[in-house]
């Protein structure tokens, strides 16, 4: 049960990597819309800002230069509120039809040093670390032992606490092995994902078993995609956790129902938690929470 004492944390994921401009017209794509939005979003009680890139047309970019903007729009305008970089691009593999030991269109593999420079340059405070393989659509997301080991060590390296985002029971299976052979440094940071195909689903019985295969001494937030965002926000601040909503997960304010902004999306999940009786945390508060660098 969450503990009286223990403020919330509230997360907001702008954009993602698979969300499109067809799905919401307002989906944040320039730095400047990306930064903008965040920074709204810390005004409606987000900590943490979860940020991925787009080419201004809307297409996923893993551009240095891209990242590099959007944090000094934010950085130039809010000093506290917390940098989360996604290390998720760059982990897709799109068997060919002709021949699947062949890469097909859509393939992003790359080699794990690629995906985190834009770590290394910037030093975000935290960094999201994807343990999970598994099918996404038509790609097999591939994150093999020894790659999330290389990024694991560039990302602390750099002084960024990694995110270990866990889609199911075998990712935290992972993530403790990482831990007990001192690749990942503790307390970690837990980020439970919920509703996609193939992983957790998003019922309260997956999350308390989820959270139940965490170390003793782990923070953790917890989500779920499209119309469970909501419902996981009161769940998961039940069994103690942080929590996140965002246009990367869901672009719905009601059914039906499109949000206005990610701004809106974390005013609902606000008012939520407070008509429960949850104490939201300050981005200081959060960093004191998460033992990050001041």
């Amino acid at each position: 049960m969450a503990s009286k004492s223990k403020k919330t944390i509230l997360t907001v994921a702008v954009t993602g990597n698979l969300t499109t401009i067809e799905q919401h017209p307002g989906l944040p794509c320039t730095p400047e819309q990306i930064a903008n939005a965040a920074l709204e979003s810390a005004k409606a009680g987000a900590a943490i800002a979860h940020l991925h890139v787009r080419h201004p047309d809307g297409k996923p970019s893993m551009e240095l230069a891209h990242y590099r903007e959007v944090v000094e729009r934010i950085r130039d305008k809010n000093s506290e509120l917390i940098i989360n970089l996604t290390t998720g691009p760059g982990g897709r593999f799109v068997p060919s039809k002709d021949d699947p030991k062949i890469a097909g269109p859509g393939t992003s593999i790359l080699h794990p040093l690629k995906r985190v420079e834009h770590i290394v340059e910037l030093k975000p405070e935290i960094a999201t670390l994807d343990l999970n393989t598994m099918w996404s659509g038509s790609a097999a997301v591939i994150n093999t032992p020894d790659n999330v080991t290389i990024m694991a060590n560039e990302i602390q390296k750099a002084g960024s606490k990694p995110e270990l985002e866990v889609f199911d029971s075998g990712d935290i299976q992972l993530a403790n092995h990482l831990l007990d052979t001192g690749v990942l440094k503790g307390p970690p940071l837990f980020q439970i994902v919920m509703g996609v195909r193939f992983g957790f689903i998003s019922t309260p019985q997956t999350l308390m078993y989820a959270q139940s295969l965490l170390p003793k001494d782990a923070e953790w937030a917890a989500f779920a995609i499209g119309r469970w965002e909501f419902p996981m926000v009161a769940q998961a601040w039940i069994l103690g956790g942080h929590v996140r909503v965002g246009m990367e997960d869901n672009v719905y304010i009601s059914k039906g129902k499109l949000t206005p902004s990610n701004a809106a999306l974390c005013e609902k999940a606000v008012r939520i938690l407070d008509d429960m009786g949850a104490e939201l945390a300050t981005a200081k508060e959060a960093r004191a929470i998460l033992g990050l660098k001041s």
